[in-house]
């Protein structure tokens, strides 16, 4: 059972703010019909960053083609995917934690509250159809990390992963020699690297459709 919330945001953070879903352990929550993608990527970059662009590049291509977005809910990245998706009619959700801020950015219109940042990790994945992953730290190698081992592992279904840019390509590069050595060479074939923002949103629209 879905339990919803107000108080969390106000002001002009609040202004698009539809609904605040609180998840609650072990809940399985889908505040959006059709396809979602989630976005990791940095707190950090700032509005006229190349970083920041890309992340409104992708959030726009995404929801121009009716997909809704699904980011850690803040600032940097977050914020960008988020404002370039409130240029189409999609769901723009974030997902906060009580551990950080309970507001999210303001271009946020479905907010999933959860009370800690391993609930937080969990609903991020669990909502995304896809995943992207732009630049970050050491919370995007964490979220990029458990995505990929849940899939590799078969603990998840089979979802496209697609980084964007080649920031990440040396520790791919690491871990496919690692899986190799393994013999598990298909761990590998499930993640993608795009040569830019642009092309990452394409694979990711392509994958979608055909799925």
């Amino acid at each position: 059972m879905e339990r919803y919330c107000t108080g969390y945001s106000s002001g002009s953070e609040a202004r698009n703010l539809q609904l605040i879903l609180v998840a609650e352990p072990g809940q399985t929550i889908s505040p959006a019909p059709g396809k979602i993608v989630t976005i990791f990527g940095s707190s950090k970059p700032v509005e006229g960053s190349h970083e920041y662009e890309d992340a409104v590049l992708i959030g726009r291509r995404l929801a121009s083609n009716g997909i809704s977005v699904c980011t850690g809910g803040y600032r940097g990245i977050m914020e960008g995917v988020s404002r370039g998706a409130s240029e189409s009619d999609v769901r723009i959700i974030g997902v906060t934690s009580a551990v950080f801020s309970p507001s999210p950015n303001r271009y946020v219109n479905v907010q999933v509250h959860t009370q800690t940042i391993f609930e937080r990790l969990q609903k991020l994945i669990e909502l995304g159809d896809g995943f992207i992953v732009l630049k970050g730290g050491t919370g995007t190698i964490v979220e990029f990390a458990m995505v990929w081992e849940l899939i590799s592992k078969e603990m998840m279904e089979r979802k496209p992963i697609i980084l964007a840019t080649g920031f990440w390509k040396p520790a791919v590069d690491l871990l496919t020699g690692e899986f190799t050595s393994e013999g598990s060479e298909i761990g590998a074939q499930y993640v993608k690297i795009a040569k830019d923002a642009a092309e990452a949103a394409d694979l990711m629209i392509k994958s979608l459709r055909n799925a």
